[in-house]
């Protein structure tokens, strides 16, 4: 895994090289079960993990008030799930993503897309030089203190933040019991935390307003398979000891074969809320 800019030179940003700045991390590392678990599941991540409906990036451009001129940034972008479909819309997003293994998805699959090797708590761009930044589905990841302290820093007054979380609908029985073996895993996964973020209403983040929040809801298409992709792409899962890890696989699979709302079936509907939480640097 790298640190630090990559040596790719479609990984640099030179094209907004005004606002580029290479940053020390001094001594900080990504969370190890995000960078162990999250490099070796890239693909997963990627064939198996949901993307966001189309109003929420129409809510994005619309809150963050992006054009083909905005400075964006996508923080800890990891495969590019909503990177992409930021770029699709006409805006020109700069991907930040500090594991080898999510870069390589991105570049797979977006090769046009310029990538940052970076993390949250080192933002490689000058002061009060972006537009507007998104993270999604990221942020309860991060080292909080230091992490609020960079996108103050780089976010230009009257520039915008984003953060994204797709949360499962577990109403629906056999979601719940899939989801239910994953709060077992992870009883100590930084992700349970982040609802102080979803659900605040002061400043969270110093510098910024209150957190503006928008929910959204679609479903997830998926093949038993994918439903199996999914949990395995989970960063707890992917670093489990092999026994444990088939053991876990094997009980999402029994759940699937032998629940009535899912045996048997070709394809299979995962119901996600997203929540989107916007604030202005002030």
């Amino acid at each position: 895994m790298a640190h630090g800019r990559s040596t790719d030179p479609r990984s640099s940003p030179s094209w907004r090289s005004p606002a580029f700045a290479p940053a020390r991390m001094h001594g900080m590392g990504i969370h190890e079960v995000a960078a162990r678990g999250f490099d070796s599941a890239a693909a997963l991540y990627e064939a198996a993990r949901p993307g966001y409906p189309r109003l929420v990036i129409d809510r994005l451009i619309e809150g963050l008030s992006l054009t083909p001129d905005s400075l964006l940034v996508d923080v800890a972008a990891g495969t590019g799930k909503l990177t992409r479909l930021l770029a699709e819309r006409d805006t020109n997003p700069i991907a930040l993503e500090p594991v080898l293994g999510m870069r390589s998805e991105l570049r797979r699959t977006a090769p046009e897309i310029p990538i940052v090797a970076a993390m949250a708590e080192a933002l490689p761009f000058r002061t009060a030089s972006i537009d507007a930044v998104t993270v999604a589905q990221a942020f309860h990841w991060f080292d909080n203190p230091t992490s609020h302290h960079q996108l103050a820093r780089v976010i230009r007054p009257g520039g915008k933040l984003a953060l994204l979380w797709n949360a499962r609908d577990r109403q629906v029985a056999w979601v719940d019991a899939i989801w239910s073996i994953m709060d077992r895993i992870e009883r100590h996964a930084p992700w349970r935390n982040h609802e102080s973020a979803r659900s605040a209403n002061g400043r969270t983040i110093p510098g910024f307003s209150a957190f503006e929040r928008s929910e959204f809801v679609h479903d997830h298409e998926v093949t038993r398979e994918q439903v199996i992709q999914r949990i395995a792409s989970v960063s707890h899962v992917a670093i489990l000891p092999e026994k444990q890890h088939s053991a876990v696989l094997e009980e999402v699979a029994s759940i699937l074969d032998t629940n009535p709302d899912t045996r048997g079936k070709p394809t299979l509907a995962i119901t996600y809320r997203v929540d989107c939480f916007m604030a202005e640097r002030l």
